[in-house]
Order: C-alpha cells, then structure tokens, then sequence
C-alpha cells in the first residue's frame, strides 16, 4: 500500500467525505471511496475518516492506494538543486520542501533522484541500494523535511557513507518546533520503532520483534509562553543516532510533544494551532551535518539556516519568547554565518 495526502480548500467545503474523494480523483469512485474509509484506510485530521463527514477548508486527509510496479524509465530532470559541496564521490545539497528523494508510485518524477540524474548523468551516481531509481541515495528527508542531505556519486563512497550513518560516525542534528513546553534543556528518547499496527502511513513505537532500535536526542534551544488556545511550544535540536522512518516525528509525538504543522502525528495537537501558525507541513530542518569525508578523511561540517515558511512561524512567536538558552545561543552562533537556502530562506537565530 502507499499512502497519499490531499488537503482540502475552500471548494471542498460542504461536500461529504466519500463524495469528495470520489469527485476529486483519490479512489475511482465515491463508492470505492467509501469502501477505503469504512476499512480504516483513511484519516482526516488524524483521526479515523467517518464517509458521512462535512468537509471544511485547510483538512489533512491522508489516505492509502495500491501500490504498483514502476516501470517508468528514469530521466533528468532540471529542479533546480541547492548544492553546498560538491567533487567526484559526494554531494550534499539544501532540500527544498515538497521533493521527494525517490521516485515511487504516487512520484514517478520530478524527484531528487530525477534531478541528480540530470546533474551528474546515470552513470555518475553510486547505486549502492542496487535499486535503479535510488541512484545517489544514501539516506533520506521525508517530502517535506528540508535542509542538508548527502548523496553519493561513486559506490565507493556510497558504501562508506551509509556504513558510516549505521555506526553514528556522522552527525545529523535537525531545528523542530515542537507543542508544549519542554521542562528539561536536554533529554534522550530511546524508543523502538516499528509500521503501526493499523495504520499503515504511520509509524509507531512498540514492542515487538518488527520494532527497530531508535535513539533521538534534543536540547532545548527557545521556549515560547502558553497562549489562548494553546499550550506553549519549543524550538528544539534533535540529534539523530538512528536513522528511522519518521523518527522525530514519532518520537516527539510519543513523549506528548508532537512537531508544530505536521498532517499525520497528530494525535496531541492543539486543533487551533495549524490556523494560529500557518504551517501547512512538519516543522522539521536538517540545519548541520557533520562527517569524515568518505574518501580523503578530510572533515566537512555543514550548516544551514532556515527556510521562509519556518522563519515566518517562529516570528508569529516572537512576542511569546522566554529568550535563547545556553545551547540556543550556541546554535545561533553556528548559523550566524551559514548559508539560506538559495530556493527560499532568511534568517531567524539571532544573538537576542
């Protein structure tokens, strides 16, 4: 099954949940899709799709498809790439929101694989997954995660990248702005993941032998005052030890924190707060890399600040701010002088 996301507008209102899905295209039928939401397979706002609902604008409806075979020759396409480094074994780039890393059935293009094609040409890419539409991937940002990424140009490196990610040797630390406020300046989530049981566009902490080994870090860097329809929130840097499917997603979410924005770990989130801070995706930034070079040895630390949509977000807060912590400030320092992303971005840190 593959899963996909519509987010109802303003012509949607009105309209009931299964004759929306069938008039816009998401399952063949209004009948069928009545069948998917009597079956669990679609979730409105995070919760289980009733077919007699009345839509409203600005719903996450995510819902799930058959998957079927790719069998679509791969192609260069020119998306414009954000590069921060590049020689003959490795590239890292700024991720823009909405690319997806890989093609599959619901992307067949326009994704980053279809863009390192175009820039480095088929066979200047490592395919060490020995999947061809996976050419140049090492590891990955959901859709709609931005900033820093590597890929690989040679399988050399390739290699060597991703047994260095399985063994922690490369520092990945990500900006998230989560609900609630955090207590501690620092703590350590280690919580296994594994598919939900029942949801299967989520993933989810349990205890079972499917369940994969997951550690998150985070300190605290702002913490922003309780308002009238909301419980505070905070501004975090998470540091990744494992390398799950939506791991700060669900990890924040199971320790009752979930990330500000996101459409599908939902399950704790103040109803109001995707209308008070305009976020239409996770608020999730890939903002420093750090690693060995895989093959001179050489030392790259990477940063990068963040995007519009985000920046815009935090300034809603501003007002509401109880001031940069120790490690806050730090970060700040760090970001200082990094790049924006050149798609879109400004700066928001600041020594305040």
């Amino acid at each position: 099954m593959a899963s996909r996301c519509y987010v109802t507008t303003e012509s949607d209102k009105g309209l009931r949940l299964d004759a929306l899905m069938g008039q816009r295209g998401l399952y063949p039928s209004r009948s069928a899709a009545a069948s998917a939401i009597d079956a669990g397979k679609v979730l409105v706002a995070g919760e289980r799709g009733n077919k007699k609902k009345i839509i409203k604008p600005g719903l996450a409806i995510i819902y799930e498809v058959e998957e079927e075979e790719i069998d679509t020759p791969l192609t260069g396409e020119a998306i414009p790439l954000d590069i921060r480094f590049e020689d003959d074994d490795l590239i890292v780039i700024s991720k823009q929101a909405g690319l997806v890393c890989h093609p599959s059935y619901e992307h067949l293009d326009g994704t980053l694989v279809n863009a390192l094609i175009y820039h480095c040409g088929v066979s200047n890419l490592c395919n060490v997954q020995g999947e061809r539409d996976r050419l140049g991937i090492v590891h990955r940002l959901d859709m709609d995660t931005t900033g820093l990424m590597l890929a690989a140009k040679s399988d050399e490196a390739g290699f060597a990248l991703m047994e260095a990610i399985q063994e922690r040797a490369v520092d990945r630390r990500y900006l998230a702005l989560v609900n609630g406020v955090l207590a501690h300046d620092t703590g350590m989530i280690d919580a296994p993941i594994a598919r939900h049981p029942k949801d299967r566009t989520r993933m989810s902490i349990r205890d079972t032998d499917s369940a994969r080994d997951a550690v998150t870090t985070f300190r605290v860097l702002e913490r922003f005052e309780a308002g009238h329809k909301d419980n505070g929130y905070t501004l975090v840097d998470c540091k990744l030890f494992t390398g799950r499917t939506h791991q700060i997603r669900v990890h924040m979410e199971y320790v009752k924190h979930p990330l500000v924005g996101d459409p599908l770990y939902v399950a704790n989130r103040p109803k109001q707060e995707v209308a008070n801070l305009g976020l239409r995706r996770q608020f999730l930034h890939s903002f420093m890399l750090s690693l060995d070079h895989p093959i001179t040895g050489e030392k790259l630390t990477f940063a990068d600040n963040l995007p519009d949509d985000l920046v815009e977000t935090l300034n809603l807060l501003s007002e509401r701010s109880t001031g940069l912590t120790e490690a806050g400030r730090e970060v700040a320092a760090l970001l200082a002088d990094a790049p924006h992303p050149s798609i879109a971005g400004i700066p928001y840190l600041d020594q305040r």
